[in-house]
């Protein structure tokens, strides 16, 4: 099963990065609009839509019952609210941001005693984040993250080859460089600090 969780609604300005949706698709919630083109391209893949936005307080009851969050948002707030409630829901969580011409990705999974969190690696005084709509990003960067995403989701799932906890993988499309920076959970982290085994 597949879980589409958006709150949004198509605008013209979303087409050129978010390839998922047409013309036709303007003005619809985008997760219907995704879930349209999912099933053109196949019927059999089982859907199950999230109209709501997602917060701290119904962020539980959804991850309850999901292996992996794929985390695409635009925002600082849902990002830190995600990454809290995967290190309780012991779930792990695949991050990818585009803004202007950088990407970055990695993967969050807290039933590994080594793995960093979200707050790990970005400190919640932080600066709001920048958002595609008021910053802009070249259309291709968004697709190549996706894309990574997506690998990083799958070997997670299949159990295979190295996933990128600890590592955050970042792509300069201005230079056409990938490069990839180690970090360590932080001791101290408020949100992972006591985190407790994973059950066996």
């Amino acid at each position: 099963e597949l879980v589409l969780a958006d709150f949004d609604t198509v605008d013209l300005s979303n087409l050129q990065r978010q390839v998922i949706h047409d013309t036709a698709s303007v003005g619809l919630l985008k997760i219907d609009s995704a879930a349209r083109r999912i099933a053109a391209i196949n019927p059999d893949i089982k859907l199950r839509l999230v109209h709501n936005k997602l917060t701290k307080e119904n962020l539980p009851e959804l991850l309850a019952d999901v292996d992996l969050v794929c985390d695409c948002s635009d925002n600082f707030a849902l990002r830190f609210a995600l990454n809290a409630a995967c290190v309780d829901a012991q779930k792990p969580l695949v991050s990818g941001a585009a803004i202007r011409l950088e990407g970055q990705v990695t993967v969050f999974d807290t039933r590994l005693p080594e793995s960093p969190c979200y707050r790990c690696l970005y400190q919640e005084e932080g600066e709001d984040a920048l958002r595609c709509s008021e910053t802009g990003v070249l259309s291709p960067l968004v697709g190549m993250i996706g894309s990574l995403q997506a690998s990083e989701t799958i070997k997670i799932l299949a159990g295979f080859g190295d996933t990128l906890v600890g590592r955050l993988a970042l792509f300069d499309l201005k230079r056409a460089e990938f490069r990839t920076i180690r970090y360590r959970r932080d001791p101290d982290c408020p949100v992972c600090k006591n985190r407790s085994a994973p059950a066996q």
